[in-house]
């Protein structure tokens, strides 16, 4: 199995369902700290997200890969806005610029609604066959040794070739995506599958199908996955729950009396999304203890369930997920700062040595 790699969230303001956006859109001095607490708290990697109402990730990336030296990055990417050629070889340059340290994920977008907003009107089926050529020609950018013509779908390119190669020798490609047209383009071009905190059986039947898609490439032992969860930690299990009670009135308020938000306006079609909501209509606590009810809430936008409890009981529960074949974490709190820096002196210490000492970790996921 691969090694754990555990990634946090980095964003330009301090907001989340329990936090009303405040200040500037872009705030450097929050971004930076973030970028700082997820490094000096021992994360491997964080994501930077992509919406059609917050800043380019690209510029942010860049700006925190310069405020960190160890800290990688994963950069939401929705393909269709810009050439996958442009695309490529400013991911191969933020990558240079960074010292090696970025990976795309490909996000090809579950909202008409929000799609839209960017001037995308195609439907979900045709947008991830644009997304299954686009990746064809990001690859070929890479790689290719002398000028090359690509013909697809939604893609000409005659004679390409840049001068610029990402420093790694491959740029890690994170996958998302549920529906059956997204786990054929997963299985084709993904190194890393990313899932929502589902239960244990939604996950081991989700990377049955993606291991599946993958073997028809002859990829079957390539693929890697990832997990995201919204950790609650307390002292003691008790006062964990009545903090995630605290969290949902909190949410309960904000969404009632709060301002308007870009996230609440776009409805989300996404399978994902219809899974994530599935999962919540079959109990507030699933599993030990999947806590869902913000994703019934907020309808399943983006990573919305937790595991609630003692550091030592999430990391029980994790430890379930890890047999199933997930080696990758993605982590972050509703107060974001603060929760990057609990998570990083009372959640990754445990969880790494939980996963060290398991003397023959193996994946019990469906083939």
């Amino acid at each position: 199995m691969s090694a754990l790699e555990i990634l946090g969230l980095v964003s330009t303001q301090y907001a989340s369902e329990t936090h009303a956006a405040a200040g500037p859109a872009v705030d450097p001095s929050y971004t930076a700290a973030l970028a700082l607490a997820h490094e000096n708290g021992g994360f491997d990697r964080v994501l930077i997200g992509y919406h059609s109402a917050i800043p380019d990730g690209f510029q942010v990336a860049a700006f925190a890969a310069a405020k960190t030296t160890r800290l990688k990055f994963l950069l939401a990417h929705r393909p269709g806005f810009v050439a996958p050629t442009l695309a490529a070889r400013q991911l191969a340059t933020l990558d240079q610029f960074s010292g090696g340290r970025l990976a795309v994920h490909i996000i090809t977008g579950g909202s008409d609604d929000e799609q839209a907003k960017d001037g995308d009107f195609l439907g979900k089926d045709d947008r991830y066959a644009r997304t299954d050529d686009y990746i064809d020609v990001l690859k070929k950018v890479w790689t290719e040794p002398k000028p090359f013509d690509h013909d697809g779908p939604y893609y000409k390119v005659r004679g390409n070739f840049s001068t610029v190669r990402p420093q790694q020798p491959h740029l890690p490609v994170f996958f998302g995506g549920a529906s059956d047209a997204a786990i054929a383009v997963a299985g084709k071009h993904a190194d890393v599958y990313a899932l929502f905190g589902e239960t244990l059986d939604g996950v081991r039947e989700t990377v049955g199908k993606v291991r599946a898609a993958a073997a028809e490439h002859g990829r079957a032992d390539q693929i890697e996955f990832s997990l995201s969860l919204r950790p609650i930690l307390a002292h003691s299990e008790e006062a964990a729950w009545d903090r995630a009670a605290r969290i949902l009135a909190d949410a309960k308020a904000l969404r009632a009396n709060g301002p308007p938000s870009a996230w609440r306006s776009s409805r989300n079609e996404a399978t994902g999304a219809q899974r994530l909501l599935a999962t919540a209509r079959g109990g507030a606590v699933r599993d030990k203890r999947l806590w869902t009810e913000i994703a019934e809430l907020n309808g399943a936008q983006g990573n919305s369930t937790s595991l609630v409890g003692t550091p030592e009981q999430v990391v029980d529960a994790l430890l379930d997920y890890y047999d199933l074949g997930i080696t990758k974490f993605l982590f972050r709190g509703f107060d974001p700062l603060e929760d990057a820096v609990d998570y990083g002196r009372n959640l990754l210490p445990l969880f790494r040595e939980a996963v060290a000492a398991r003397s023959n970790p193996h994946a019990i996921a469906a083939e």
